[in-house]
């Protein structure tokens, strides 16, 4: 691709059109969980899987009745939802261009995103990225991949957060392995957090670890198998589980259009679907039946592993401060090796 700030611009206007678009939606009540029951479910050939999905749907309008016949009422949150928006922070000028000083606190914002990450590409310590990230106050991402060893991720959470205590959550690591990866590789990675006393945050990323090619009709496409994605995602459930750690959110690529970019999932798409509708610019994204169905599958999963959150804290709380005789040991132990 050539360099052409004026798709930098022309991004930026079209997504500021798209947010005000989807608050408008937002305010029309399309996050409003008493409508589960007109979510379609038609697209799901699965008659069992279709069945109990309509079931989930129509337990939680019904819970909300419930409650609110009982004279008590609703949270807000079940009703409507906030949207933040986030993006990997990749080109430093562009980002530097949004970047501001606050007149209330003195610190430096990144105004152009609530949440901004740091790519697998661009995490060493001693480059720009990292130091950038290391300078501003919004809540920061890192992405974690296959290549990430616990002693980096230790080194690169203390490089851009000086101090942890107190700021807990403003670092969250969003772990992309592939689904076969994820049961040797996550565990190790969040006893070291554990043990460094981070209060991070953890995300499954189930979509970039999965990425595959397929050439169909002579042809080249990058695409995602269904079942991949969802398995990763299960991985990261229980691992976390096992690990008396707390999956906190999910990051998945998706889109509201009946696009065929990703095999497998409820319409039973295959590799010969793909060139049907490939509409992406870039990624293969979930299509609205994908999308809905991996919902599903992931409140399932969260009801047979859920736990009490007000233990959450009791876990990851180790009395243990950054720079303590603790953390310099744990460069010894054999779990950062």
């Amino acid at each position: 691709r050539n360099p052409d700030p004026k798709r930098l611009l022309e991004g930026y206007f079209r997504s500021a059109a798209t947010m005000n678009c989807a608050r408008v939606v937002i305010a029309e009540g399309l996050a409003d969980l008493r409508k589960a029951t007109t979510w379609d479910m038609g697209f799901e050939k699965n008659t069992v899987r279709r069945n109990e999905n309509e079931v989930m749907a129509q337990k939680i309008v019904s819970a909300l009745d419930f409650i609110e016949t009982c004279g008590v009422a609703l949270d807000p949150v079940l009703r409507s939802v906030d949207m933040f928006v986030s993006h990997e922070g990749l080109h430093l000028p562009y980002e530097e261009a949004l970047t501001r000083k606050s007149p209330t606190n003195g610190e430096y914002y990144n105004i152009g995103t609530h949440f901004l990450w740091i790519g697998d590409r661009t995490r060493q310590l001693d480059h720009g990225h990292v130091e950038y990230f290391r300078g501003i106050a919004n809540p920061i991402g890192i992405k974690v991949g296959p290549t990430m060893k616990p002693l980096e991720l230790v080194d690169l959470i203390e490089k851009v957060w000086p101090n942890p205590l107190e700021t807990p959550g403003k670092v969250t690591l969003i772990t992309r392995f592939g689904y076969d990866n994820v049961s040797s590789m996550l565990p190790p990675l969040i006893e070291a957090v554990k043990k460094a006393n981070f209060p991070v945050v953890w995300i499954c990323d189930p979509m970039h670890g999965n990425t595959t090619s397929t050439t169909v009709d002579g042809k080249k496409f990058k695409t995602r198998k269904f079942d991949s994605v969802l398995k990763e995602l299960e991985e990261c459930v229980k691992a976390h589980k096992e690990s008396g750690s707390f999956l906190a959110g999910v990051h998945f690529e998706l889109t509201g259009d009946n696009v065929t970019e990703c095999t497998g999932g409820p319409e039973n798409l295959t590799d010969a679907h793909l060139p049907e509708r490939y509409n992406t610019g870039c990624d293969p994204r979930l299509n609205y039946a994908q999308s809905i169905e991996v919902a599903f599958r992931l409140a399932e999963y969260l009801l047979e592993s859920r736990k009490s959150i007000s233990d959450y804290p009791a876990q990851h709380t180790l009395g243990s401060p950054p720079g303590s005789p603790v953390r310099k040991q744990l460069r010894r132990n054999s779990i950062l090796e």
